[in-house]
């Protein structure tokens, strides 16, 4: 086998798994340990992993930050499936909360057509816009407009959201890092007006494409054990599978 056709498989299962061990990858290509930490540097230095002890790990996208405008209509589909996931997790009388979240946008679109009685609260404007015209019981959440106009954060928003306790809450994110145990967003207003959100509600979801596994943001605000499920566009795979589990956390995919 050439060199170069290894360090591929090996960025194939990083790809697949998240992680990998240099002892595992020397027994199923049959080299020698040195051989693939030799592989592992390469890979490192071509931005693809990042070096840890024993193995490596997938690196992580950073992630800029983008409008509301720009993003909605990136991974639509996968968005699509999230909301429809979410959508089913409600129960009547339900109190939900939205957050700003492209995936939000998503579930509203379908919430206009539910016939569940429920009350939506939301800080994110085209949440807003596009419930304006159910039957749906809405409480708008507002304040000071965020970075990217998507919708109101601060203390002004805080104060609002710290009289509600919601039944489910239904957040976004821009990148997890399951090896640091670490949910991240792109702002600390946004982050402080998340973290807010997930105290006061009984059932916070993770509204997660599976490529934000593979992103960071610029600021954490929650851990991965603080909500109560993630919701996911499609089967993650099973090394995934398997850092989820030390967090007791609800997978839906």
């Amino acid at each position: 086998m050439f060199v170069e056709e290894r360090q591929a498989l090996i960025y194939e299962e990083l790809q697949s798994n998240g992680r990998v061990r240099v002892k595992d990858l020397s027994k199923k290509f049959n080299v020698s340990e040195d051989l693939i930490r030799k592989d592992l540097n390469v890979l490192e230095k071509e931005g693809k992993l990042r070096k840890i002890y024993g193995g490596a790990v997938l690196a992580k996208e950073n992630v800029q930050r983008k409008l509301a405008s720009q993003r909605k209509n990136i991974n639509l589909d996968a968005k699509k499936n999230i909301a429809k996931k979410a959508i089913n997790i409600i129960e009547p009388g339900d109190i939900i909360f939205l957050d700003i979240s492209t995936s939000s946008i998503e579930m509203a679109k379908l919430l206009i057509n539910e016939q569940k009685p429920m009350t939506v609260i939301t800080n994110m404007l085209e949440v807003i816009n596009i419930l304006v015209s159910s039957n749906i019981n809405v409480i708008f959440i507002g304040g000071e407009l965020d970075y990217g106009h998507d919708g109101f954060v601060g203390s002004l928003t805080n104060q609002m959201i710290d009289g509600f306790r919601f039944d489910k809450a239904f957040l976004g994110v821009v990148g997890v890092d399951i090896n640091d145990n670490s949910v991240m967003t792109y702002m600390p207003a946004d982050a402080q007006t998340k973290e807010l959100v997930l105290s006061h509600s009984k059932e916070t979801y993770m509204l997660c494409e599976s490529e934000k596994f593979n992103q960071i943001g610029n600021y954490q605000y929650a851990k991965i054990d603080d909500f109560y499920g993630l919701i996911c566009d499609k089967d993650l795979s099973l090394g995934l599978h398997k850092e989820l589990k030390q967090y007791d956390i609800k997978v839906i995919e």
